[in-house]
């Protein structure tokens, strides 16, 4: 059997309505139990957080000597082998590694030879001594000259005046009969 369902817009079925107000109702209820859940959630959930503290805070305090316990145990096994290693290592390891430091010192440290050669000659002693021998050398020879000059030119001097002329000059006579030097220092006489 079908039924058929009439709606009239203007009329509304008593059903409906109460069908809208229990809709109502349990949409309250609905957030009247969200309210009452949202803080028992957050209280369950500080105490399950204060649970876990507690928890932590128990087993740390258990677990502390336990572990301060083993390392004890841990160093003093550990104390006297490790002795027994550095005495092994000072008598068996040790004189060979300082051998072998002391060899190595030696290998690395330079050879001081003497400077031969062109080596010995470009030092920096050598060539200030050489610049000093030259400087030496030059003004030695720069004054001799002057005094090769000096001289040279009172012997030229010297020999343009002739010792006839000193004697003219002693017995009067006159400069014609003098002998001159010409430029390039021939001597010759005016008379002749």
């Amino acid at each position: 059997m079908l039924w058929r369902l009439t709606v009239s817009l203007t009329n509304t079925d008593p059903t409906t309505e109460e069908a809208a107000t229990l809709g109502a109702r349990a949409m309250d209820r609905a957030r009247d139990a969200a309210a009452q859940a949202i803080p028992a959630g957050k209280r369950a959930g500080a105490t399950a957080v204060q649970g876990v503290r507690q928890g932590v805070q128990d087993a740390r305090e258990w677990a502390t000597p336990r572990i301060e316990q083993a390392v004890y145990d841990a160093r003093e096994w550990a104390a006297p082998r490790i002795d027994d290693a550095a005495d092994a290592v000072t008598i068996t390891v040790a004189p060979k590694v300082s051998s072998a430091l002391h060899a190595t010192a030696e290998q690395v440290r330079p050879v001081e030879t003497e400077q031969t050669g062109v080596r010995q000659l470009l030092s920096w002693r050598w060539l200030l001594a050489a610049g000093v021998a030259l400087a030496a050398a030059g003004a030695g020879a720069a004054i001799a000259m002057r005094r090769r000059y000096a001289s040279a030119t009172e012997e030229a001097k010297n020999a343009t005046e002739s010792p006839a002329e000193d004697r003219a000059a002693q017995d009067g006579e006159s400069a014609d009969t003098a002998i001159g030097s010409e430029v390039n220092g021939r001597v010759s006489s005016s008379g002749t």
